[in-house]
């Protein structure tokens, strides 16, 4: 690493710490200020996330752990419930400017964001525009194979080992494949754009969906968690947790300072 470099690498670990403090300042204020509820109700607490109800509205707050391979692998370090949150915020945002409609409705600072109250679908949809992961150990490609927004449907279940399930199969259950589809591909579109311009490469990508009054609205979380990002073929996502490709606390950093930098 040259000095270039190493300048760089410690102003951007500066400029995360400083950004982290603030947020978990402003935080503490709209928890003091009364924007937060104190007595909200826990609803539900996944490997990654905790749920709370609080009126109208709930409270998602990202957790620092860390999961792969149906929770069989686990670590956790400082500030990756943050880093996760600022890049799903960053990205709604630009969802929402664009005309897709998401969950989100505001950033609570920390690493906790207040959303919309959705009837949740047991379905993972998983968008792919180059192969890699799980497809190719299903279809005969090429790790890098192009495959320009292929959408596949999941059922959501770590017992199950969350099988692929076939578009009669979401109509069975009473789900329009079209639709989701159809915005998972406007989603693809818009995020690809905004990411290609920062020099990364949307590789895959899961979301998942819940109805508000009859339609589909964008949920859950868009992060390094549940999207490949690559940036010339090295991975700025979970992938190297998973195959313990480096140090998966800095990678995290830098994609943040990358996606949600000026």
């Amino acid at each position: 690493m040259n000095e270039g470099e190493i300048v760089w690498n410690i102003n951007a670990i500066i400029t995360a710490e400083i950004v982290y403090l603030l947020h978990t300042f402003v935080f503490k204020k709209i928890f003091i200020s009364g924007k937060i509820n104190i007595n909200m109700k826990k609803i539900a607490e996944g490997k990654t996330k905790i749920v709370y109800e609080d009126g109208d509205r709930y409270i998602i707050e990202f957790k620092d752990e860390m999961t792969a391979f149906d929770g069989l692998k686990k670590t956790s370090f400082e500030k990756k419930g943050f880093y996760n949150k600022e890049i799903s915020v960053k990205l709604f945002r630009i969802l929402e400017e664009n005309g897709v409609k998401t969950h989100f409705i505001e950033d609570l600072g920390g690493n906790r964001i207040a959303v919309k109250k959705l009837e949740m679908i047991p379905v993972e949809v998983v968008c792919r525009n180059i192969a890699a992961g799980s497809i190719l150990k299903r279809l005969p490609l090429e790790k890098g194979t192009k495959l320009n927004g292929i959408v596949e449907f999941f059922y959501k279940s770590d017992e199950l080992h969350d099988p692929m399930i076939s578009e009669d199969h979401m109509r069975f259950f009473g789900e329009d494949p079209e639709r989701i589809k159809e915005i998972t591909k406007k989603v693809n579109r818009i995020l690809s754009e905004y990411l290609e311009k920062k020099g990364v490469t949307l590789i895959d990508f899961k979301l998942e969906f819940g109805k508000l009054n009859g339609e589909y609205i964008l949920g859950d979380e868009i992060s390094p968690d549940s999207c490949r990002f690559w940036i010339k073929d090295r991975s700025y996502d979970k992938d190297v947790f998973r195959f313990d490709k480096g140090d998966v606390s800095n990678v995290y950093r830098e994609i943040y300072e990358i996606i949600c930098g000026d």
